[in-house]
């Protein structure tokens, strides 16, 4: 069924095309966070300041998502994408030649991180509206899944080509080749068909404010639940495997570059697995699967805690990964076919805030918990905080309407078969 789902969704042209060129543009971009991550560990020793740095690039997605998910609702996702991508190919070669003629400084760190922040405010609700705009409604789930699944492949090879390249051309390398990258994307953009007109009622719709996103996510118990939940996980473990990764691979772990590069290209392997199992779980099972990935979650922050070198590390990441992806995956993949196609770009961005608008905060809470406490103790109570935080979400109201209505619905909140 996995099989057959894959090949479905792979005969569209246009998303075919898109996931080629997004796997290219996903590599570069996972080549320049690690290099990111190293050339920042070598300008600070402060998990703080790391945090500092994550929330100089929250703060313009804090404020501007929500406008940028109604920007995509109105006007044209490709060309918003190709807009951002070329601001991106802009900053990518800006901080390689800031390194490569020895003047990066933690100042220039985090300016790049405020304009890279306003990018991804605008970029994240176009493209994450745009996947479902070029499938069929019956094939959403599997193309978010194979989206995915991009995602975290490109997880395996880009850090470990990063730690090849810094170690044999310096960390500036990364960062144009990263630029290189983003420019079969930009050229794929522009043979993308428009989205189809909807009914002059849903035209209609596309232009009005936010508060239509709002209200639709508040009226929709299941999209509430799954928000919540992808929430508490930004907030109690996502700065573990992002902010602190660079600290935590370099000061816990004792890695050197080419050791950090492989233990994010190894925690990949976990995160496309999960995303793999995305088009195999059922509807029905999809609330079992969620505390499963939920509870494996838990574990790997404890694991975190206490392992010791690369080995265990990465065997650590692995559990952790998977289960993440197992577990963002089926939530956004709810958020994403029951959001009616003419809010989904509001409604992606109510989500993205759940996620990239609070990690800045989240980020800056665990750093400032870590040069407290010491970060293996930060791990471990974070861990403990979002198990519970979990178990709550998933006993909650929201998890009674996701089994009673496992399928999309309208705006108007009545129920659509599966499929429909």
């Amino acid at each position: 069924m996995s099989f057959q789902a894959t090949l479905a969704v792979l005969r569209n042209a246009a998303f075919t095309r898109y996931q080629g060129a997004e796997a290219i543009s996903m590599t570069g971009t996972w080549m320049q966070t690690m290099a990111q991550g190293w050339v920042m560990a070598t300008l600070t020793h402060s998990a703080l300041m790391l945090g500092l740095v994550n929330l100089a690039g929250g703060l313009p997605m804090i404020l501007l998502t929500m406008k940028g998910g109604a920007v995509a609702d109105r006007h044209d996702k490709r060309k918003i994408l190709f807009i951002c991508q070329l601001v991106q190919i802009v900053l990518a070669l800006v901080v390689g030649w800031l390194i490569l003629t020895h003047q990066i400084a933690m100042i220039h760190v985090i300016v790049i991180a405020v304009l890279l922040g306003i990018s991804n405010a605008f970029e994240m609700p176009a493209a994450s509206a745009l996947v479902p705009d070029l499938v069929a409604k019956d094939e959403i789930g599997a193309a978010i899944a194979l989206d995915r699944a991009t995602f975290h492949g490109t997880r395996l090879v880009g850090p470990a080509i990063a730690g090849l390249a810094i170690s044999a051309y310096g960390e500036a390398s990364a960062f144009f080749i990263n630029a290189a990258t983003f420019l079969p994307l930009t050229l794929v953009l522009m043979t993308l068909p428009p989205r189809p007109l909807g009914t002059e009622e849903e035209e209609e719709q596309r232009g009005e404010g936010m508060g239509a996103g709002i209200a639709y996510v508040k009226g929709d118990k299941p999209t509430l639940a799954m928000i919540a939940l992808i929430a508490s996980t930004t907030c109690f473990v996502f700065p573990a495997m992002t902010v602190l990764m660079p600290l935590y691979a370099k000061d816990v772990l004792l890695l050197p570059p080419q050791g950090m590069g492989m233990l994010m290209s190894i925690s990949a392997i976990g995160s496309l697995a999960g995303s793999g199992l995305l088009l195999g779980i059922r509807r029905e099972r999809r609330l079992p699967a969620i505390a499963i990935a939920a509870a494996g979650v838990a574990l790997a922050m404890q694991g975190m805690a206490q392992a010791q070198g690369l080995v265990q590390g990465s065997a650590v990441m692995v559990l952790l990964t998977i289960s993440m992806s197992t577990m963002m995956g089926l939530a956004n993949t709810v958020v994403q076919e029951r959001a009616p196609a003419q809010l989904r770009g509001r409604v992606s961005a109510i989500a993205g805030l759940s996620f990239f608008g609070l990690m800045p905060l989240a980020g800056l809470l665990m750093s400032g918990l870590s040069d407290w406490l010491g970060m293996r103790h930060a791990f471990a109570i974070s861990g403990v905080i979002f198990a519970v935080a979990a178990a709550v979400v998933l006993a909650g109201p929201g998890r009674r309407a996701l089994s009673e209505h496992p399928g999309p619905v309208s705006q108007e909140g009545e129920h659509v078969p599966a499929g429909g």
